[in-house]
């Protein structure tokens, strides 16, 4: 059963792309709110797990509709439009259980700002945008073309700006892009880094049976979509295990996506069985035990104009736990890595190489394990950034009554 909130402010998030609270920066925002003093509601889909259409978590009320993820560019329209006619079927909803204040958007799409502008001529309701990704260069890294599709991302993005009363930035980057493309005021931009929660990410004991292996542990973490460059880390592992005859690495790979099944049935054919595992999604302590076993870490994400600008998750957590990794030249994952990363240059051969070095190089990998340690205390501290994100919020009620 809902029950009714009506003694303080009320913020609606509405996420697309993953449920709640698998998206971690999606779920660590509304903990911060509702530990500010806001009540708080998520719309999101259903997922990884999360198949309930209603329930609340720490307070927090999570209402999951159905979703096809697309696969082409023709699937696009059908993906966003479905999902918007589920959110704002379940924001009249949350509505009619309180009154909603503030609805904050995180992207992709950029299609949800219509559901922020419907409440806004018929309630009054505020708007954020949190703006997680760049649509426009998503688009043009999947499919290559700068078509009417194209064009049309990058309209809705400008719209998508120009209702916010503020938005908020995963990095320095995004937060140009706001005020340059998006004509965001400087003072109405604030930055919020998706760093993970520290007492969360932490070194666990290693799983038992990678170790056992008595190898080289070489892993991968993320999402495993075309844009995500697994593929190029498979052959490297070909090249590793079959080109260079290394029998002493094996490969971890820990996820899943819309290219899982492809990504294994390319494993199999490459005669990788053996020297390379898929361990599907994992969450929790087995996560953290997962990746406390591995000696090198990869990010194979390919450079381009999307993955550039992106701070990635990946980057975070393997500094936290001091995991030292190979990457390609990604301007933004190379300015928040430092001298945690080896930068190699983008191809499989390339890959391997840099593999190789850390693999041959115990006292190098320590050195970039304690760099990379050393920065994520210092800087990645998630508390700071949670009170920069309801500073976003004083900022929309300035002159409205102070924050409860």
């Amino acid at each position: 059963m809902e029950a009714e909130i009506t003694t303080v402010r009320h913020v609606l998030i509405l996420v697309e792309n993953l449920p709640v609270p698998f998206d971690r920066r999606v779920w660590q925002e509304a903990r911060a709110l509702r530990e500010g003093g806001y009540a708080v509601s998520v719309i999101c889909p259903k997922g990884k797990g999360y198949d309930g259409t209603y329930e609340v978590l720490e307070d927090i009320h999570i209402y999951r509709h159905s979703l096809v993820e697309a696969t082409s560019a023709r699937g696009y329209p059908a993906e966003y439009l479905t999902a918007l006619t589920h959110q704002l079927r379940l924001s009249l909803r949350v509505h009619h259980r309180q009154r909603i204040d503030v609805i904050q958007a995180c992207n992709p799409p950029d299609l949800m700002f219509l559901i922020a502008l419907f409440h806004r001529l018929v309630f009054g309701t505020r708007f954020i945008f949190d703006h997680h990704d760049l649509s426009p260069e998503l688009y043009l890294s999947r499919f290559g073309r700068k078509d009417i599709l194209f064009s049309i991302l990058s309209l809705l993005e400008r719209q998508t700006f120009r209702l916010a009363d503020v938005s908020i930035a995963t990095n320095e980057t995004f937060r140009d892009i706001a005020v340059e493309r998006g004509r965001m005021h400087p003072q109405k931009v604030f930055v919020v880094k998706s760093y993970p929660d520290a007492a969360k990410t932490r070194r666990h004991p290693p799983e038992a049976a990678l170790k056992r292996l008595g190898k080289c542990l070489v892993g991968y973490i993320g999402i495993m979509g075309a844009q995500d460059g697994v593929e190029t880390l498979i052959r490297a592992m070909d090249e590793i295990v079959h080109g260079r005859g290394r029998d002493d690495i094996y490969g971890v790979l820990i996820g899943d996506g819309p290219e899982f099944e492809r990504l294994k049935s390319l494993a199999t054919r490459l005669k990788l069985d053996n020297s390379l595992q898929f361990t599907g999604y994992l969450t929790g302590p087995r996560l953290m035990a997962h990746l406390s076993a591995l000696d090198i870490g990869v990010i194979p994400d390919p450079p381009n104009g999307f993955n550039d600008k992106l701070s990635m998750n990946k980057v975070f957590e393997y500094m936290m736990l001091g995991i030292p990794f190979v990457q390609f030249d990604l301007r933004q994952a190379r300015r928040e890595a430092g001298e945690a990363a080896l930068v190699v240059g983008h191809s499989p051969s390339a890959l391997a190489d840099g593999i190789l070095a850390l693999a041959d190089d115990p006292g190098r990998r320590h050195q970039m394990s304690e760099t990379g340690k050393v920065i994520a205390g210092r800087d990645f501290l998630w508390s700071a950034e949670a009170t920069r994100y309801l500073a976003a919020f004083d900022a929309i009620f300035a002159g409205m009554g102070a924050r409860p």
